[in-house]
Order: structure tokens, then C-alpha cells, then sequence
């Protein structure tokens, strides 16, 4: 199976790896000569000599880097052991510590066997899979299934690896069957209601039913044999290359000229779709990222985490299955034309599945760019910006970005006499650099806001120039386990200020380095094998103005507010082999010393989350989906299945009243907004809907608190009258 290795360790920011000018490298002239033209050969060489020479922390290829990239390169090559024997491991074991040497002389042999041997194993079990599945299934025995695949043996022989995959048909027969039977049942209940019709409703019986289940997962392994059958061995190459570029770092990887292609298409939001960032996890295609303005994130029902099992257009009676699919061939089903509807069948974080239904679209620009609201509270007022992002004009930094709209929505607040500002940082991968220290300018005097370390231990200390704080009274900074690599940037220069006080999750999602695309055609020496694709190599390194990395650790919130992701992996630590946390001096600044209680508000706030009911209950919820996460062993007998089904059903309905939480606070856009209303009803509509989720935010309500509760000190409450006269 096509597997992307960097896709699935892709990160969720999505233009910061391509915006740094401080992320220059200087290339070595040497050139490669392709010699006996062979091109996977070349591709091994070219890749590590850019590994070894512009890695920001360059590994050591000895015996345990080649253990390593040989258990991750067939464990994505075969991640449910559903393929290889026991005696095919074997054979590869002796490769096992010397691949590091193959690397060093441009050796590909052990690629050659892996390749070699998956395609016959391929070809074996494509008889197999049609015979299981062209008899009915039992579904009254006790059997389970257990899918901690990275604990169990590869099959001793022909005879166990049928059984691994009978057991596994068996399971998506039965979730299917599951699913065709709940929805038989609904169809039969509404004929029952529907008086007015004269035709009788026939029910379709359960062998019906189950002969249906086992066509679906049939055409869905259909789909993945058609897919197999034209790959070529420049599509498994990059697998094992990504393998070994992992081993360096989650972010760096190769990658072959389409997936280039690919990528930079995701980096331009052009494609009409869902809006959603997915990736392969092992079998199944995961939601990673919602974009703001796009149709999941305006529908508001798909979440980061859930999982898509099936797709179905507007034009088709029967959803197609995308369990084990190539995320590539999945991401098309998903796409589609701008005003088609496709639903998707989603199993949430929380294992309850459900049907979601889209409209795709192009995402909305203007929902992508930030916006502000107002809201009042004993009297005084309040303002909320929301970033989605550190966006900006790519052709010329001048025009529109984060940092001038900030500056722009700050005033229209100022105009309405606020008591204090929330930046909602919540969801928000990053962006540009340069709008997050340009923001943070807005907040502090002139100084510095992040320091950044090169491979060769270089270090600069970046600054904002900007001699006029455009807002001097109490600030809140919300964030969640999402906010990455620009977001922490900004959160944690205001927490090093103590300018702000963070409100979130215990920590944010800790990406504290920077990548940078590299030509490997630049390399090549009279180059008649074609494109040679590029590597995305980690370069430099994020840190703290008070010398902390925030890889990693992130930013530690000031209060911490429990959330759904507070228990599950979200976060860079998360990953395989990510960059350690570390230090460095910490650059000269002083703190803000604006507040009089800070200390006071924090314990004041921590203590209210911590006796808050609704946070209990979004702390329990949020348990409650890492025991189902964690879970291993499902029965496939119908009965017993359904009884799962059900529990979860129930524990999820408990959980019901969060989505119903309503706060005090209503909100309202700020008159120069309300303005653009009435020529503008699609505007006025949006921003009804945000208002009206504003009110049911928790989160933002406690950030209310917390500005309610913060006082100025002396000097500082006189410049804020001075400032406001």
C-alpha cells in the first residue's frame, strides 16, 4: 500500500516552513554523477548526503539508527502484519543493522527484497480476500479481535495469515452489517408512521443485509488492489526514503516531484472541497486540521481526530468504504466540485459514528482573515479578536496580513472604550513570523520576542521595532493543544513579558522548529532520470526569550482549562523522534509589570475552573475518549457488538450537555462592521452565527473573568485614561 510517511507525521501549520528569511542555507557546489543509472540509487545517495549535511541536528547512521528505520519502514509497509510470514521477517532480519551502511554506499538491496517480496504477498491474497468474503459470515460466536498490531507476531505460515485476515473482513463485515441493520430499522419504523402511503415497505432481511456488508468491504479492497496495480517502484522507494528522513525529525521527509505538487496545492487553499487537512493513521484516513472558513469548519460537525470510514456522493446509493484506502485515492472521493454535497461517515473521538453531510465550496477568504467581537459585562466592555492564523500576502508583505488587521480591529475596539482584549489563539498553526512579532509588537515597547538557533549553532535574537503599544490594558490569550509554532511564538512572548495571561490547555502543541524545502536536482550532475523530487528539512530552532525551547513543552498555560484532546495524542511529543527540548541564554528584556494582582487572578481563576461543574464534566469527557482510544480488543459477535455500540451511545448522550452550555455574554460586531450589514447579508449571517458560538464558549467566558478580575497598577491605569482622553 502507498504509505506517505510525511504525510502522516505532517505537522498543521501550513506557511511557516516557507516564509523564514532567516532559513537560508548555503549549498555545497558538489554534484552527483548518476553513473550506472540506477535511479533509486542515486535517490538513496542524494538523500543522504542532504541529511547528513543541512539536517539542523544531523544523526549519526550507526546500528541504531538502521533498527530503527527498519521497524518504521515495514511497519509501514505492512501496519497490520496482515502480509508478510514470520519466515519473510527472517530473512530481512539480517539487514537489520547494517542499513545505515547500505545508506552510506548507496546500497538499495534491502529496498529491492521488501519490494520485491510485498507485491507477491499482494498478489497472493487477492484470491484470498474474494474467497473470505464470498461466504456469509457468522456473527452468533464469541469470538474478538485484538488490533494492538504493534504487539502482535506476523503470521507463521499461509494458514495463520488467512486466519489474521478472516478475523479482519469479519470485523468490517460486522460494523458494516451494523450499520445497513440500524438503518433498516429506521427506513421500517418511518414506513410504519408514514399513513399516507399505500405501498407496503418490505424490509430487507438480514442475510440481505450482511450479503450487502461483505460487497462493500469487497469493492473497497477492489479500490485498493486497482490503486496497487499502478504504482510504481518510484512510489515504494519514497516510502522507504521517508522512512529514513523521519528518523531525523516528524517534519523532515522526502519528498517525490507529485508530492510536491501536492503540497503546494494545500499551501495555496485553491482546491474546492471540505476544507479539511486528513492524514493515513495505519489503516485509517484522520481529520487533522479544519480550515477556518472552509465547509466542515462553518458546519461545525467534523472534529481533529475524527476518523472518515466511508464517502458518499450526492449521486450514489451506496457510500464507499476508505478503511485502508491510499489517503491520495481518499482525498478525491472527498473532494468535488464547488455545490456538490458528499456525506461522510465518521467515527469520532469519542468512537460514536455518525453521518455528517457537506456541501463542498471554496474556502471563504474573509473567514480565513480575523475578526473581532464586543461584549459587556457588569458594565464594562469587552473586546474578543480571533486569529485563525499568521497569514500574509506572499507577492508583497505590505499588503493585507495578520499584523495590519490586528492593528486595525485593536482601534475599532479602542473606539468603543474597552476594558480589556482576548486573543483567541485556539486551533491556530501558525503562519508567518514576521505578523507574530509584529503582533507582539502591539502589546510591549521595543524588544525582543524569539530567539532562533541555526544547525551550526548560530543564535539571533528577533525584535520588534515598534515604539508605539497599541494596547496597554489587561490582555487574555486563549490557546488549546492546536495552537502550534507562530501561535506559541506570540503566547509565549506575552507570557514571558507577564503582559498576558494564557488560558488553555495544559500545554500547546510544542513545534518549535523550521523547515525549509531543498531541491535535490540542484545536486545532479548531467541529470537524464527526470525530476528528483526535494526534501523538507528541519533547519533551525524556535526559543523562548526567557531561553526555553518551545519545542516540545509548548507553552504552558497560566490557567489550564481542561478540554477533549486533554488526555489523547495531539501534540509534537507525540510523534516519533522529535527534536528534544533545550535551552539558551535568555535574551535582555524587562518585564511588563503593568498589573497589581496578577498572582491573585491566576489562583482566582484556576480555582474557579477547577470547581466548575462543566469542566469536571469536560475533564470526565475527555477520559472517557482516551479509555475508548485506548481500547484493543472488539468482540465480532453481533450481539456483544451492539451492546458496545450501545454503551458508548449512552456514555456519549451523558456528555450531551457541554455542546449545551450557555454563558451570561452575548456579543456584537463593532458599529464600523455593522455597517457593512446591510450591503452585505452573507456577512451579517456569519457573524450572527459566530456570536451566537461565542455565547456558548466556556472558555472565553473564564478569559472574561480573568479580565474582570485584573487590575492595573497606579501608573498604569493613568496612562490608560490619559490614552482614552
Amino acid at each position: 500500500m502507498r504509505t506517505y510517511k510525511f504525510m502522516k507525521r505532517n505537522n498543521i501549520i501550513f506557511l511557516l516552513v516557507l516564509l523564514l528569511s532567516v532559513a537560508a542555507c548555503s549549498f555545497t557546489t558538489k554534484k552527483i554523477d548518476p553513473g550506472d543509472n540506477d535511479k533509486d540509487k542515486v535517490l538513496s545517495e542524494l538523500v543522504s548526503f542532504v541529511l547528513e549535511n543541512y539536517h539542523y541536528s544531523p544523526k549519526e547512521m550507526d546500528a541504531d539508527f538502521s533498527r530503527s528505520v527498519y521497524e518504521e519502514y515495514l511497519k509501514s509497509l505492512d501496519p497490520r502484519k496482515r502480509f508478510f510470514l514470520k519466515s519473510d521477517i527472517e530473512e530481512f532480519e539480517k539487514y537489520k543493522e547494517e542499513l545505515s551502511n547500505q545508506l552510506k554506499s548507496h546500497n538499495v538491496d534491502f529496498f529491492n527484497l521488501t519490494y520485491e517480496r510485498m507485491q507477491k504477498r499482494i498478489e497472493e491474497m487477492e484470491e484470498v480476500y474474494k474467497e473470505i468474503l464470498d461466504k456469509p459470515f457468522n456473527f452468533d460466536s464469541d469470538e474478538e479481535i485484538n488490533t494492538d498490531y504493534d504487539n502482535l507476531d506476523f503470521a507463521a505460515n499461509k494458514d495463520e495469515r488467512n486466519a489474521i485476515w478472516r478475523k479482519q473482513l469479519k470485523f468490517n463485515v460486522l460494523s458494516t452489517f451494523f450499520d445497513l441493520k440500524k438503518e433498516e430499522e429506521e427506513k421500517s419504523k418511518k414506513a410504519e408512521e408514514d399513513t399516507e402511503s399505500k405501498e407496503e415497505y418490505v424490509a430487507k432481511s438480514d442475510e440481505e443485509l450482511e450479503a450487502e456488508a461483505r460487497k462493500s468491504v469487497k469493492q473497497s479492497l477492489d479500490q485498493f488492489y486497482d490503486i496497487n496495480k499502478d504504482l510504481t517502484k518510484e512510489d515504494w522507494i519514497s516510502v522507504y526514503l521517508n522512512t529514513v528522513a523521519n528518523q531525523f525529525d516528524p517534519h523532515t521527509g522526502y519528498y517525490a516531484p507529485p508530492d510536491k505538487d501536492r503540497f503546494d496545492i494545500a499551501m495555496s487553499g485553491s482546491l474546492e472541497g471540505i476544507g479539511a487537512q486528513l492524514q493515513k493513521d495505519i489503516e485509517n484516513i484522520k481529520v487533522t486540521h479544519l480550515i477556518s472558513g472552509g465547509p466542515a469548519w462553518t458546519d461545525g460537525e467534523l472534529k481533529v481526530g475524527d476518523i472518515i470510514q466511508k464517502v458518499k456522493q450526492e449521486d450514489e446509493e451506496e457510500a464507499v468504504s476508505i478503511i485502508g484506502m491510499a489517503l491520495s485515492e481518499a482525498v478525491k472521493l472527498i473532494r468535488g466540485p464547488k455545490g456538490s454535497k458528499v456525506t461522510l461517515t465518521v467515527k469520532s473521538v469519542d468512537g460514536t459514528i455518525k453521518d455528517i453531510e457537506l456541501i463542498r465550496d471554496k474556502v471563504e477568504l474573509e473567514e480565513t482573515y480575523l475578526r473581532s467581537a464586543l461584549t459587556e459585562k457588569n458594565g464594562n466592555k469587552y473586546g474578543v479578536i480571533k486569529l485563525p492564523g499568521f497569514y500574509f500576502d506572499m507577492e508583497d508583505y505590505n499588503q493585507r496580513n495578520a499584523a495590519s488587521d490586528m492593528k486595525k480591529e485593536i482601534d475599532l475596539l479602542k473606539k468603543e472604550n474597552i476594558n480589556g482584549l482576548v486573543i483567541d489563539l485556539r486551533d491556530n498553526g501558525g503562519g508567518s513570523l514576521t505578523t507574530a512579532i509584529d503582533i507582539a509588537g502591539m502589546f510591549v515597547k521595543k524588544g525582543p520576542v524569539v530567539q532562533v538557533r541555526f544547525g551550526n549553532g548560530r543564535k539571533q535574537i528577533l525584535r520588534h521595532q515598534n515604539s508605539q503599544v497599541e494596547w496597554d490594558g489587561p490582555l487574555v490569550i486563549l490557546v488549546n493543544e492546536l495552537s502550534a509554532s507562530a501561535s506559541e511564538i506570540l503566547a509565549a512572548a506575552m507570557q514571558d513579558y507577564e503582559r498576558a495571561v494564557v488560558i488553555g490547555s495544559k500545554q500547546t502543541y510544542g513545534k518549535g522548529t523550521v523547515q525549509k524545502f531543498i531541491d535535490l536536482n540542484r545536486f545532479m550532475k548531467n541529470n537524464k532520470m527526470g525530476d528528483m523530487g526535494d526534501i523538507k528539512i528541519t533547519t533551525q530552532k524556535f526559543y523562548r526569550i526567557n531561553g526555553g525551547s518551545t519545542q516540545l513543552k509548548g507553552v504552558h498555560s497560566d490557567v489550564v482549562v481542561p478540554d477533549r484532546y486533554s488526555f489523547i495524542d495531539v501534540g509534537e511529543r507525540d510523534l516519533r523522534v522529535p527534536l528534544a527540548w533545550d535551552e539558551i541564554d535568555k535574551a535582555s528584556y524587562q518585564k511588563w509589570n503593568g498589573y497589581s494582582n496578577l498572582k491573585e487572578t491566576l489562583k482566582k481563576s484556576q480555582q474557579r475552573v477547577d470547581t466548575s461543574s462543566l469542566f469536571t464534566l469536560i475533564r470526565d469527557n475527555a477520559l472517557w475518549i482516551k479509555d475508548q482510544r485506548d481500547k484493543k480488543s472488539y468482540p465480532l459477535g453481533f450481539d456483544k457488538y451492539a451492546s458496545l455500540v450501545k454503551e458508548r451511545e449512552e456514555k456519549a448522550e451523558l456528555f450531551k450537555s457541554i455542546l449545551d452550555h450557555r454563558t451570561d455574554l452575548t456579543f456584537q460586531s463593532h458599529p464600523e462592521e455593522i455597517k457593512l450589514f446591510e450591503a452585505d447579508t452573507s456577512l451579517a449571517k456569519k457573524r450572527e452565527r459566530w456570536h451566537k458560538n461565542l455565547g456558548r464558549d466556556a472558555y472565553l467566558e473564564e478569559a472574561i473573568n480573568v479580565l474582570e478580575d485584573l487590575k492595573l497598577n497606579d501608573a498604569q491605569q493613568k496612562r490608560m485614561v490619559e490614552a482614552k482622553n
